[in-house]
């Protein structure tokens, strides 16, 4: 192995790292963005908590796939 492959193997590494950190700070700012307009739509029509409820369920779980789909990439660039 010559300097090179070293080099190229760390900067891989470290991209992998930042891209898995960087979608597991993406989705917590996303999942705080859905809470927050729940609540509010929450206080502002509380006949409609059920159904908005069940909208901010799918609507964070969708948000959660991507990010683990994302951490997963990120942990294969490290590893492959």
């Amino acid at each position: 192995m010559n300097l090179g492959t070293i080099l190229l193997e760390g900067i891989a590494n470290a991209g992998g790292a930042v891209g898995a950190g960087l979608a597991a700070m993406g989705a917590g700012i996303g999942i705080g963005q859905i809470g927050k307009g729940a609540v509010e739509g929450i206080a502002r029509q509380p006949e409609a908590t059920n159904d908005i409820r069940a909208n901010m369920i799918l609507s964070a779980a969708l948000v959660e796939g991507a990010a683990l789909f994302a951490i997963i990439v990120g942990f294969l660039a490290m590893v492959l």
